[in-house]
């Protein structure tokens, strides 16, 4: 299979990417873009090819984004004029394989790029496992029975706007689920299980960062969340802590809100990161 990564190699996200690539016995064009950063048309073209709007793949942490006064309502020309001029708010890697073109952030997303097959199972750089995930159904009975020993709710897991997921270890082992609502920009994370005898190794944050990955690129930008005992986890990922009466009107008509969690659970929240 031939593939090529616009790689940064002071990414770790990056680096991550194309360690993975190699992991799955692939040796592809690394083009170090910062030093050889691609024309006007090729980028417009790589950004068009992934699904994304041109700010969808602009980088914001640690480049001019702010300084230069972008934002997601500036014409898309003026974006790719920074872009050209700044090369470091390319956000990495991009990665172009005959399946497709993808900005794989997280690094495991390139997973969706590559063969289907098993592989050796692949801790990345910051200690989180590679994952591969799958869609389920609401009535699916593995997901069904992780819920149940968790104590999570199940009751509305088979109405409309739910999306679940199993997600697995390169080689098959399956490590937990995770699901969300989806209400415009605004994304409710639920139905986050992780199977007993995986937990403390990363798991969740890395169900975490794939939710937020699909979910984004069906165009929530936001993540929020109600816990009554997954505080101090959520806060190691960010999340911030809100008032309830903060929350978006369309959280809180949420099943979970409205009654299926206790009226005292947490509501967190916090953007997603690309």
């Amino acid at each position: 299979m031939d593939v090529t990564i616009y790689h940064n190699p002071a990414c770790g996200t990056s680096t991550n990417t194309l360690a993975l690539i190699r992991h799955a016995g692939i040796e592809p064009t690394v083009i170090e873009y910062l030093k050889a950063p691609p024309d006007r048309a090729t980028l417009r073209g790589l950004i068009s090819r992934a699904g994304m709007k041109v700010h969808d793949a602009l980088r914001q942490k640690g480049t001019p984004y702010a300084e230069l006064g972008l934002g997601p309502d500036m014409p898309e020309d003026i974006l790719l004029d920074a872009m050209m001029a700044h090369p470091i708010l390319i956000n990495r890697p991009l990665v172009v394989t005959p399946k497709g073109v993808k900005l794989c952030r997280p690094s495991d997303m390139v997973l969706d790029l590559l063969p289907e097959e098993p592989l050796p199972d692949f801790i990345k750089d910051d200690g989180e496992p590679a994952l591969r995930d799958t869609a389920v159904t609401g009535d699916d009975a593995g997901l069904l029975a992780a819920l149940a020993v968790a104590d999570l709710p199940t009751y509305d897991l088979s109405e409309p706007g739910r999306a679940f997921f199993a997600f697995r270890s390169l080689f098959g082992e399956l490590l937990g689920y995770g699901g969300f609502e989806l209400y415009g920009e605004e994304v409710f994370l639920r139905s986050l299980v992780v199977l007993p005898e995986r937990r403390g190794a990363g798991v969740g944050k890395a169900i975490v960062a794939r939710l937020a990955r699909r979910a984004f690129d069906l165009g929530g930008r936001r993540l929020w969340l109600l816990t009554t005992t997954a505080v101090p986890f959520f806060e190691t990922i960010k999340f911030k802590h809100v008032d309830r009466a903060d929350a978006p009107a369309s959280i809180l008509a949420t099943r979970q809100a409205q009654g299926l969690c206790p009226s005292l659970a947490a509501v967190l929240t916090r953007p997603i990161y690309l």
